[in-house]
């Protein structure tokens, strides 16, 4: 068994531990793998261990993944995320090649990738990103600007709103992790009372995850419990 294949055992072992002490269904926790600033290789190495589910944080680097795999593992079925910032001039090639997007803060934004989503593809899956701890160095919604912009990505024909995205500031206080994830789940729940659906919660990475399965996570973006320590530069 490959090391990668190991730590995805692992992750999967704590997801259901924290589930369970959460009082949770571990089936309704699904892992995202962020395979940023790591090769096609590993890629394959974990979709070939059972890992379905990729998250990517800048589009070249994600779209170069992709060729190699169309070539080298054409017969894996691997769902592509994009959990980074989003610029204007790259919105086409994320509606053309992602299944998700988990880091839309602004309408312009999700109306360009509405526009730009090809016919033949299902809807794309939006989650909004918000800037749960109002940090300056963070993008996101603030909470104030969530409804309207939750009611516009809603009606745009060519998306379907899944729910809410956030990387709260870092912590190693469970209480304080908790409550960031707290107040994720009650804005998403303020989304559902105003009929506004909002299945999905992406929160909690490495560090932080068990706090996140405790409030509510759907979606846990994990990285280096998987991949290892990144090597910026070296994709």
């Amino acid at each position: 068994m490959s090391s990668i294949a190991k730590q995805l055992q692992v992750v999967h072992a704590r997801i259901d531990a924290a589930a369970r002490v959460a009082g949770r269904d571990p089936q309704a926790i699904r892992l995202l793998a962020v395979s940023k600033f790591f090769d096609a290789g590993a890629v394959v190495e974990a979709a070939r261990a059972g890992q379905t589910a990729f998250g990517e944080n800048y589009v070249q680097e994600a779209l170069d993944k992709m060729a190699v795999l169309k070539q080298a593992a054409p017969e894996l079925q691997i769902e592509w995320h994009f959990i980074g910032p989003i610029q204007s001039n790259k919105t086409r090639q994320i509606a053309e090649h992602f299944d998700w997007v988990h880091s839309v803060d602004r309408e312009k934004i999700a109306r360009r990738l509405s526009e730009q989503r090809p016919p033949d593809l299902p809807p794309l899956n939006i989650c909004l990103q918000v800037n749960i701890s109002a940090e300056d160095s963070k993008s996101g919604l603030a909470p104030q600007e969530l409804l309207p912009v939750a009611q516009a990505v809603a009606a745009m024909p060519r998306l379907r709103l899944r729910g809410l995205m956030a990387i709260p500031a870092p912590t190693e206080v469970e209480q304080e992790q908790r409550a960031a994830f707290r107040r994720l789940r009650e804005l998403a729940e303020q989304l559902s009372g105003r009929g506004i659906a909002c299945d999905t919660l992406s929160m909690g990475m490495s560090a932080d995850m068990d706090a996140a399965i405790a409030e509510g996570a759907t979606i846990v973006r994990i990285g280096t419990a998987i991949f290892g320590q990144r090597h910026v530069g070296n994709p």
